[in-house]
């Protein structure tokens, strides 16, 4: 980059992990060998007036060891793993230098991240402007820029379902580490190892705790696999070496947990192990990215997931193809998995369906008998509550809503591909008290539901009352109001007879349901069914004129 304002030549690069840092000084040594370089972290103190310098965020902000940097002599500021840079200190760090807001006489603030998304769904736009440079890993697997991959799925038959949240949303690192750590679970990882990798060179594993780590290692080793660790406590010497000599091949399992994460470099590995269950796909990604490194003689890497049940909202590596969670793949390709999503997505709309994995063109419909049938079905909300403690209900392929007595938020996927989410408002007029609406206002974007759908919730936080949106509230398994059981009566939505079972929650997702198009849903798979019926019975009708017949023919 130019000098800005002819003089302000400086840049500073910013980050929040020492095995960053020490990769960014080392490339940065070697693509501008004539520049003057420092670091601010620890015990290492910059000047503040090097050409470039590359600091902790943590150490930046230390006992105002900012305040030696000029603002006026810098003309970049560039964050790496941007997708923290709405946290409070980095924006601490940006007000410094005058990047809280846009302004042209401030340095260019840049923010690298390979998962530009965040678990919270909060908008990165409180600091970033507009995405300049965007490539998708897939497209860069694609144009040989990353080596190729396979996936594997595993059933670890962890239970996880009765598993807490952290406050980032992912799983509780204890209980988490209670239900993957046994000696089943550990045995199925290696097993399904040796049965699927046991040929790779360099196979990095995931864990969720030190224990964990430990345990599995001892796993590995009691079936003869020179398997080693490193986590938090291993003394830097010993952690160095022992990364080395996996850098060098000289075993072929490394087991750690959360140190080999985001920006890590070790471009010989070819075999992935998820043995840590996750609902944040930004870490799914970060783990599969450590494996996607080009190496000389590398072909491709294999990612082996050990996933859990689609109700405990994990994040599988199916889902960051827009398959199901619970997917089986073996040994899939890209090709494949774009194959498969391509099928998927082939089927009617109007028609909720499964391919059968082991059947390519096998297709199961769900019939509906009537519209009660329809709008009490609950399975197709089972995804979206499993990532949202939210009564989310379905109410179209691609389409949910979240609705309160002040409004209602609705996830759709446009045509793009892009899932939107938008924003409606209720309020009763100046001069009647008829009820009137907002148009709907776009509130947030993403590329997957799983992000749509934590924007929304985040929204919601702020603007719904909790007791009416939420799947946790008692009022929802009391039996059903008798306001209620009167409108799905009178709505011809259901008989009297049905309402002895019908609880107060179900009810409210039923009418929910009504009120966004339940109706008109339930005759699109009416019109559906017909139509496949009648093209049923059309190929019996040719089946059976093209029947060869032997023996004698009836008289005519």
């Amino acid at each position: 980059m130019p000098p800005r304002n002819g003089t302000a030549d400086q840049s500073l690069i910013i980050a929040h992990r020492k095995e960053l840092i020490e990769q960014a000084a080392y490339h940065c040594s070697l693509a501008y060998p004539d520049k003057t370089l420092e670091i601010e972290m620890g015990n290492s103190t910059a000047s503040g007036t090097a050409d470039i310098t590359i600091a902790s965020i943590r150490s930046l902000l230390s006992k105002n060891r900012i305040k030696k940097y000029d603002p006026d002599r810098f003309k970049l500021v560039l964050v790496d793993e941007a997708h923290h840079i709405v946290a409070q200190s980095y924006h601490e760090a940006l007000q410094h230098f005058g990047l809280n807001e846009k302004c042209d006489r401030s340095p260019v603030l840049v923010g690298v991240s390979a998962t530009f998304s965040r678990f919270d769904g909060l908008k990165l736009g409180a600091a970033i402007d507009h995405i300049v440079y965007h490539k998708d890993y897939i497209d860069m697997i694609g144009e040989k820029w990353l080596a190729n991959a396979v996936f594997t799925t595993v059933q670890s038959k962890a239970d996880l379902s009765g598993i807490r949240k952290d406050k980032f949303g992912d799983f509780a690192i204890g209980p988490l580490s209670n239900a993957v750590n046994t000696k089943t679970v550990n045995d199925i990882t290696v097993r399904a190892w040796l049965a699927k990798a046991r040929d790779r060179k360099s196979t990095l594993v995931f864990c969720v705790d030190k224990q964990h780590v430990m345990h599995l290692t001892t796993t590995f080793r009691e079936h003869g696999v020179d398997a080693r660790y490193i986590t938090s406590s291993t003394p830097k010497d010993i952690r160095n070496e022992q990364l080395q000599a996996f850098k060098d091949q000289k075993y072929p399992v490394l087991v750690n947990c959360g140190l080999f994460t985001e920006g890590t470099d070790i471009p010989n590995v070819d075999c992935i192990v998820l043995a840590r269950p996750t609902r944040s796909k930004n870490l799914l990604i970060q783990m599969i990215g450590r494996g996607l490194r080009l190496f000389p003689e590398k072909k491709d890497c294999h990612i082996v997931d050990m996933v859990a049940s689609l109700s405990t909202g994990i994040i599988s590596t199916p889902t960051l193809f827009g398959l199901h969670p619970d997917e089986i793949l073996d040994e899939s390709n890209l090709k494949q998995l774009a194959e498969i999503r391509e099928a998927r997505t082939s089927v009617s709309p109007a028609n909720p369906s499964n391919l059968s994995p082991d059947e390519d063109a096998k297709i199961t419909f769900t019939d509906y008998d009537n519209v009660y049938a329809l709008l009490s079905d609950t399975k197709y909300e089972r995804h979206i509550r499993s990532l949202s403690p939210n009564a989310w209900v379905r109410v179209g392929e691609y389409r949910y809503v979240l609705c309160e007595s002040s409004g209602w938020l609705t996830i759709r996927k446009d045509d793009s591909g892009i899932f939107a989410v938008d924003y409606v408002a209720k309020f009763k007029g100046e001069r009647t008290s008829k009820e009137t609406y907002t148009r709907p206002r776009t509130i947030a974007s993403a590329p997957d539901l799983e992000q749509a759908v934590h924007g929304a919730d985040t929204f919601a936080s702020k603007t719904f009352n909790e007791y009416f949106i939420s799947t946790r509230q008692t009022w929802r398994s009391a039996r059903a109001s008798d306001l209620q059981i009167k409108f799905l009566i009178n709505a011809r939505i259901m008989e009297e007879s049905q309402a002895v079972t019908l609880t107060r929650g179900l009810a409210a997702d039923m009418i929910n349901k009504l009120k966004f198009g339940g109706r008109k849903r339930f005759a699109e798979i009416e019109t559906q069914r017909r139509r496949e019926e009648a093209a049923k019975r059309e190929r019996e009708e040719l089946n059976r004129r093209e029947e060869v017949k032997v023996g004698p023919l009836d008289s005519l």
